[in-house]
């Protein structure tokens, strides 16, 4: 049997350890917000968003651990501001619902709160509200329609939501003129080093999200685990099999990678190894240095989403 570890640390936002995903996404959403039910993409992006960031994942922001420039209530803000914007994605320009999303998040948060899980969760949104099942194969189909006036209008999203630690870039870089194909520069910047795991998702087609974190929701889940250790674990083995993108932006590949390794030592520890493991290795990500598996965070949304959009649909 798993071990609930996360049981022992009072979380008030959702204080009942044992519910499922599902179960837990109806319960937060409807704590958090005026009356929103997660049955539309927007409602299950926000619903998504709030689990991400309120399970206590190490080295990310929730409701007991803050930045100075970012706390829980501004991803909490974030995450309930996306949902609007995200209901019009399939009827609207997918670059176009991109800005209007980060444009909401941006106006209710001191910095930026989520515009990878906007990234990452959009072309999912648009899928979603196409016909058949939500796939990587809709998903293509969903950004196989995007042209120059897409391009532009996601590039001054990345630069409206004043994302730090970006880096430069040879080729497309954001502070230069948006490329006639926005798929050509995610391909470049998946391909550069570090690579950005996001925009590899869309280079890639999405994928690997269902081959790696998806998957371990749905396993760990029918393992017996609570919402909020299935998150922590998922976004342990996400960490362990790819290195964070903003880790390794902001302080370079090798410590990425080694912050990788560590991930891997602990992801499937049980029992009282596995609680302390997790806080020491939650105290090393905040001292003496902060390193902010943040893309890891906003895989672990993504897979979210999909993982509430099966359950909550069929």
């Amino acid at each position: 049997m798993p071990a609930n570890i996360m049981l022992d640390i009072k979380n008030s936002y959702f204080p009942s350890g044992e519910r499922s995903l599902r179960e837990a996404a109806f319960a937060l959403t409807a704590s958090q917000t005026a009356g929103v039910v997660p049955q539309s993409p927007g409602g299950i992006a926000t619903a998504a968003s709030l689990l991400e960031a309120t399970a206590r994942k190490p080295g990310n922001v929730h409701p007991a651990a803050a930045f100075p420039d970012l706390c829980y209530a501004d991803l909490r803000a974030a995450a309930i501001a996306i949902g609007p914007p995200l209901d019009r994605a399939g009827r609207e320009p997918l670059g176009q619902v991109i800005q209007e999303a980060v444009t909401a998040a941006r106006a209710v948060s001191q910095s930026n709160a989520n515009l990878g899980i906007v990234l990452a969760v959009t072309p999912l949104a648009a899928a979603s509200a196409a016909e058949g099942d939500l796939s990587p194969a809709t998903v293509r189909q969903a950004l196989a329609t995007l042209d120059s006036t897409d391009a532009a209008a996601i590039y001054a999203a990345i630069r409206a939501a004043g994302a730090g630690g970006l880096g430069r870039r040879s080729r497309h870089d954001i502070a230069g003129p948006a490329p006639a194909s926005i798929l050509t520069a995610m391909q470049a910047a998946a391909e550069q080093v570090p690579s950005d795991r996001i925009a590899a998702l869309w280079a890639e087609g999405y994928e690997p999200l269902w081959a790696g974190p998806v998957a371990d929701l749905a396993a760990l889940e029918a393992a017996g685990c609570g919402w909020e250790e299935t998150i922590v674990r998922t976004a342990l083995r996400q960490l362990a099999r790819t290195p964070d993108s903003l880790i390794a932006r902001r302080h370079g590949l090798p410590t990425a990678i080694d912050v990788a390794r560590q991930a891997a030592a602990i992801a499937d520890l049980s029992g009282s190894g596995w609680t302390t493991a997790v806080a020491r290795f939650d105290h090393d990500l905040r001292a003496p240095r902060r390193l902010n598996p943040g893309t890891t965070a906003d895989l672990v949304a993504a897979a979210l989403y999909i993982h509430l959009w099966r359950s909550i649909t069929k």
